[in-house]
């Protein structure tokens, strides 16, 4: 049986995969969607000391609950950053790794470092590099009202009904996980892993990858293993809300390993010379 562990994004929590779950576990599927301290229905755990190592231990007990010798892990957006340091940490028990509209984490880097050095200049990157100024008592960020999330969520394809129960469910977020710095093991690099590009609306596609492994750009060559693959969903930020169908199905081919495949650059068939 192909196992699910779900990690979603900041102000959400396991909720949010309602609709994905139904689809994974109608397919035979064992499936957990992780609610991340402080967050949804935990909300009342946040305080002061909630850190990214709080949520790396939520994602690894996750997986100690799974029945499946082995887990597909999918880390959305935030989501991310806890699940590779999980995977490091249960390395055995991950079979892929997948990264759902989300970052590649960096060794050393926190989630707002990645965006202070690598997001592109504008209003998405101010109002994320604001979080702090936003915290309540200094560390809790509000969750977005409705306004905020049409105007800043990449909400394409996301039904109104959707949006009005986004809105509704999402909690604030403590800031601490956002600002600790995750350390990546060669070893969670080398796992077999799958990006899930979200193009509506996105900043990253296929093609746009290929190109950057072809411009021989180190941090991405990795990427060219043939057990890494990519899909594309024609849709915004937010598919599990927009289309959770074609998520799930991407999802299931993912865990048997389908997908598009990268060419390694020349340089890298002739072992860098």
């Amino acid at each position: 049986m192909t196992a699910f562990v779900l990690v979603s994004g900041g102000h959400t929590g396991g909720w949010i995969w309602r609709d994905v779950t139904a689809r994974l576990r109608s397919a035979g599927a064992e499936v957990h969607a992780v609610t991340l301290t402080g967050l949804g229905d935990r909300r009342h755990l946040a305080g002061p000391g909630t850190d990214l190592e709080t949520h790396i231990e939520d994602v690894a007990q996750a997986i100690d609950h799974v029945d499946a010798p082995e887990v597909v892990l999918v880390g959305y957006c935030y989501g991310i950053y806890p699940s590779v340091g999980a995977a490091d940490r249960r390395l055995d028990r991950i079979s892929r790794l997948v990264h759902l509209d989300s970052p590649m984490p960096q060794d050393g880097y926190s989630m707002l470092d990645q965006i202070r050095e690598q997001m592109p200049h504008g209003e998405a990157r101010e109002r994320m590099l604001g979080m702090r100024e936003r915290a309540e008592d200094g560390w809790l960020i509000p969750a977005p009202t409705p306004e905020e999330w049409r105007a800043h969520g990449n909400l394409a394809g996301v039904s109104p009904e959707a949006l009005a129960r986004l809105a509704r469910l999402a909690s604030p977020m403590p800031i601490g996980p956002c600002e600790q710095q995750l350390a990546v093991s060669d070893a969670v690099t080398a796992l077999p892993a799958t990006g899930v590009f979200c193009t509506t609306g996105g900043t990253m596609d296929i093609a746009t990858l290929e190109g950057l492994v072809a411009s021989g750009l180190p941090l991405v060559q990795h990427l060219a293993d043939p057990r890494a693959s990519f899909f594309e969903l024609a849709t915004g930020h937010w598919p599990m809300l927009s289309t959770p169908g074609e998520l799930a199905d991407v999802l299931l081919r993912a865990a048997a390993g389908e997908g598009h495949r990268l060419a390694p650059t020349t340089a890298a068939h002739h072992g860098g010379q």
